[in-house]
C-alpha cells in the first residue's frame, strides 16, 4: 500500500507527513494486501485566520474497485487526520464485508443450481 500526502494552503512539514502516514497505516494496515494506494490531501482553507477550516481528504484505492473517498474537517489538523483515518477504516471494513457476503451468496446459489436444492436465507426478526 502506497501512501501519498499532499498539503494545500500551507507547507507540509516532515512531522505532519509522518503523522499522517502513521495514522493511515494504523487505521488501514489490516487491509494492506487489499489496498494499492491511499492519497491524503491536507487543506487549511482560511489560513492564519483560524476556525474550523482544517480538512483531511483521503482517497483509498483498492484493486479493481472504484476509489473510496473520505473527508473530515476540524479546527485541529491532527484531529481531522485521525477522524478521516477512522472513517476510512470503517468504510473499507464495510466494503470488505459486503464483498464477502456477495461471494458467499453466489457460491450458495451455484451449489443450489448444481444440486437442484433451494437455498434458504435466514431472516432476522
Amino acid at each position: 500500500m502506497r501512501i501519498e500526502v499532499r498539503a494545500q494552503g500551507f507547507p507540509l512539514t516532515d512531522a505532519l507527513a509522518a503523522y499522517t502516514e502513521r495514522a493511515i497505516d494504523k487505521a488501514l494496515g489490516r487491509f494492506y494486501g487489499r489496498l494499492t494506494q491511499v492519497s491524503a490531501k491536507l487543506v487549511d482553507q482560511n489560513g492564519p485566520r483560524g476556525g474550523v477550516d482544517k480538512r483531511c481528504q483521503l482517497e483509498v484505492v483498492a484493486a479493481r474497485q472504484e476509489p473510496l473517498l473520505v473527508e473530515a474537517q476540524h479546527a485541529d489538523l491532527y484531529a481531522a487526520i485521525d477522524v478521516a483515518a477512522d472513517r476510512a477504516s470503517r468504510l473499507v471494513s464495510r466494503e470488505v464485508e459486503r464483498k464477502r457476503i456477495r461471494r458467499q451468496r453466489a457460491s450458495q446459489h451455484r451449489e443450489a443450481e448444481r444440486t437442484g436444492l433451494m437455498v434458504r436465507r435466514a431472516t432476522a426478526h
